[in-house]
């Protein structure tokens, strides 16, 4: 595998696998011989887990079930007892599918639930990636009648390969076997709970085959943005690290406050809560390097945001659903000041997205929804979580930053990065208001948005990781060194 970022972390689509597969082909690797290579790696990887058990291989009409009778020739000739049920017959099948078929020695049952009982293991090679329509019928009847650990074939029958959506039916796989590059649904939920333990296997499809492909979606991690990531000057100051303004509501403090002290720790020199009095009076007794600045009224949030030393503003955490936040959130548009807006600062422009968009145009900025928010601001947006994020973000011009376990960065050019390595434990009050407070602190540093974004989804990750069992928000800022630390190594 390539050294290149973009090669070793690129998520291929079902399409962009398939002119992977054309390519190799073109180039001089004949087909059975990817499929031969896929179903032996298949069959290394249950060999490598499993002790020989009773195997049910089942196999659909395509190359998937190609790949299956490979796997089932393979298993057998290593001394497994494998039975095979083909949803097709076998003389239906047609080109690399029919080879691999040719090679099978051994009888047939018919494909149906009886097939699957006894097995210790079942390999699922029914339906790949691409599958187009819902699972149903006697491929669902005999999937719903397993009843041991189950191997699929590049994605569990059922899983959408772009999506993770899950088409009709699905059963959990201990262990999922892919080709090459991963899909997006190893990575996207529900999808990645599915795959089980996901292997990456070396099928001979060469690397150079993607520069052809050009793959614009990438799962994140530190390969990808570490050299961008700033890095302190020791001949530097304080103002040279940017100065982040969080904006803070009168009520729900707390959320302004975690949002700053995440910024601080995630290297901005100078971090400023400001507000309305009430909220300064609240944050002056819990914060001490953090600035506080009482902001009364709109000719004093326009002086605010008029000093050009501030780089970034963060805007949304406990701000309020009033008209209040929506004129911060203009007042600081119209400096030209990266923007991150998350929550409340969102939540003002429910159903108007236009009216947003106006007012980022040309403005770097990346805005933070869940998927609540999200279908507040869009309404219904077609497709799934790659397709919905890629939408917004060309809609807005902005970084949009789609939480959830299986977080999407979209950029407004189509470049996409998926994260996994966020724990169950970061489902916690707050969460967000500190992400959004690292977005705020790598961007107003100089970090391209899309870079800020990709790289503090994996930071928030991390520190939550290391968080570990009992983590609440208050927690998370105080574990970002740590995280920048691994980033880095």
């Amino acid at each position: 595998m390539t050294g290149h970022p973009r090669h070793s972390h690129a998520l291929l689509t079902v399409a962009e696998m398939a002119r992977a597969d054309r390519l190799a082909i073109d180039a001089g690797v004949p087909g059975i011989v990817l499929m031969r290579a896929a179903g032996r790696a298949v069959a290394d990887a249950v060999r490598a887990r499993w002790s020989p058990c009773p195997v049910t291989v089942l196999c659909g009409p395509g190359n998937n079930g190609g790949d299956g009778f490979v796997v089932a020739t393979q298993l057998r000739e290593a001394g497994w007892p494998v039975t095979l049920a083909p949803l097709a017959p076998i003389e239906a099948l047609r080109g690399d599918a029919a080879m691999a078929a040719a090679d099978w020695t051994g009888g047939i049952v018919p494909f149906c639930p009886a097939a699957v009982a006894g097995a210790g293991l079942v390999v699922d090679a029914v339906f790949g990636a691409g599958l187009a329509r819902p699972v149903d019928g006697v491929v669902a009847e005999t999937l719903r009648a397993i009843r041991c650990p189950v191997v699929a074939v590049d994605v569990p029958t059922g899983v959408d390969g772009d999506d993770g959506s899950v088409r009709g039916t699905a059963v959990p796989a201990a262990l999922t076997v892919t080709f090459f590059r991963r899909k997006p649904a190893h990575l996207l939920v529900p999808g990645r709970f599915l795959c089980g333990e996901t292997v990456v296997a070396d099928i001979g499809i060469p690397d150079r085959v993607l520069e052809a492909i050009a793959p614009s979606a990438a799962e994140n991690g530190p390969d990808l943005w570490r050299d961008r990531l700033p890095v302190p000057d020791a001949a530097g100051h304080k103002f040279g690290r940017g100065h982040v303004v969080v904006w803070s509501g009168r009520r729900m403090t707390g959320a302004a406050r975690l949002a700053a002290r995440a910024a601080q720790r995630s290297g901005a020199g100078l971090v400023t809560v400001a507000g309305p009095e009430e909220a300064a009076a609240a944050h002056r007794p819990a914060l001490d390097a953090i600035m506080v600045r009482s902001v009364a009224g709109p000719a004093a949030v326009a002086r605010l945001f008029a000093d050009r030393r501030i780089t970034a503003a963060v805007i949304g955490p406990g701000a309020g659903r009033g008209p209040m936040t929506r004129l911060v959130v203009e007042a600081a548009a119209a400096t030209g000041t990266t923007l991150v807006l998350d929550a409340d600062a969102l939540s003002v422009f429910a159903g108007d997205p236009d009216a947003l968009a106006r007012l980022l145009a040309g403005r770097p900025a990346v805005v933070t929804p869940h998927e609540g928010e999200f279908a507040a601001l869009f309404g219904t947006v077609e497709g799934g979580k790659p397709a919905r994020a890629r939408a917004a973000a060309a809609r807005l011009g902005a970084v949009v930053v789609l939480k959830g376990p299986d977080t999407v960065i979209a950029a407004p050019d189509g470049r996409l990065a998926i994260n996994a390595n966020a724990p169950a434990d970061l489902a916690t009050a707050g969460s967000g208001d500190v992400l959004a407070g690292v977005v705020g602190a790598l961007a107003g540093q100089g970090a391209d948005p899309f870079d800020a974004a990709r790289a503090a989804v994996w930071l928030h990750g991390e520190a939550g990781r290391r968080g570990g069992s009992g983590l609440v928000a208050d927690d998370l800022p105080a574990l970002l060194p740590a995280a920048f630390r691994a980033a880095r190594a």
